[in-house]
């Protein structure tokens, strides 16, 4: 009786989201309300057309009520009813687990005329145990913490079955939250080592940078508002002019000036070839997560 209490329950909840659901999200985490945040705000998906599945009854709550889209416990309400995109947005470790979860109701979504698009942002996770679990069009997505803010860069790469209008809505997702760059899977773990991993390295830097203004005299405060505001303005000045940092470099060190003395510090240190192997060695350590 308890089972077939849940079945009618479920049945009921698939008639009451009905078919007009595109965009569903498993997974109410940081990045997955990061995209929800921004896809709403944009209006690429209204509210009524969004449908996300997130286990915790507290992260529910505040999702329904921040942005006002349906929030489920159960992950196949999502997977069956989301008519354009299922987004994967849960750990990398519960893959196998979601995959079991929702393979009773393969047969449903593949008779579709139009099947949803499979996106994944599961580190280590690829194409081909993507594309076993879900025989549909897939792509693989690897985006970073700056997606919170809308300043993000996201790699994909894409699935054997995976069409230009399949392209074009990943293209579309991701540019809500930053920039989108595609390339080929086998250089995933590299964007996992520079992109994925480098927000950290900045962090480290400003606060570096910022202890440094301290050692020579700055108040806390105002040494981290202006290594912060230096970070941002010579980001956004690279970005804008496109010029070679080296340029860059070369404009501001003036001969026998204060910044070729702190430049000359910093490669008498390996500044440069510490950041090299860090993004070697946090390359090397997702090629051994993704095993």
């Amino acid at each position: 009786m308890e089972l077939n209490l849940e079945s009618e329950i479920q049945n009921s909840q698939l008639r009451n989201i009905g078919l007009s659901v595109k965009f569903g999200l498993i997974g109410g985490g940081v990045m997955g309300e990061a995209l929800l945040s921004r896809l709403i705000a944009r209006e690429i998906y209204r509210p009524s057309e969004v449908i996300v599945s997130e286990p915790q009854a507290s992260r529910q709550s505040f999702l329904m009520q921040q942005y006002g889209v349906e929030v489920v416990a159960d992950n196949r309400l999502v997977f069956t009813q989301a008519q354009e995109v299922v987004f994967l947005a849960v750990k990398p470790q519960i893959f196998s687990a979601i995959a079991q979860e929702l393979a009773q109701e393969l047969p449903e979504v593949i008779q579709r005329e139009n099947s949803p698009l499979v996106i994944s942002i599961l580190a280590g996770v690829t194409l081909s145990q993507l594309e076993a679990a879900f025989p549909l069009a897939v792509i693989r997505a690897m985006p970073n913490t700056p997606a919170t803010v809308g300043s993000g860069v996201t790699a994909i790469t894409l699935g054997a079955y995976t069409k230009s209008n399949h392209i074009d809505t990943a293209q579309r997702l991701f540019a809500a939250v930053g920039e989108v760059v595609e390339v080929p899977e086998n250089l995933m773990d590299a964007v996992t080592g520079l992109s994925g991993s480098g927000p950290a390295y900045v962090a480290l830097f400003v606060e570096a940078l910022t202890d440094g203004g301290v050692a020579a005299g700055l108040p806390r405060a105002i040494a981290q508002q202006l290594a912060l505001q230096t970070v941002l303005g010579t980001a956004t000045l690279l970005h804008e002019t496109k010029i070679h940092p080296a340029e860059l470099k070369d404009r501001v060190t003036s001969p026998g000036g204060t910044t070729i003395a702190g430049v000359s510090q910093l490669e008498k240190a390996a500044f440069r070839s510490a950041l090299i192997e860090a993004v070697k060695a946090a390359t090397a350590r997702s090629q051994e997560l993704g095993g």
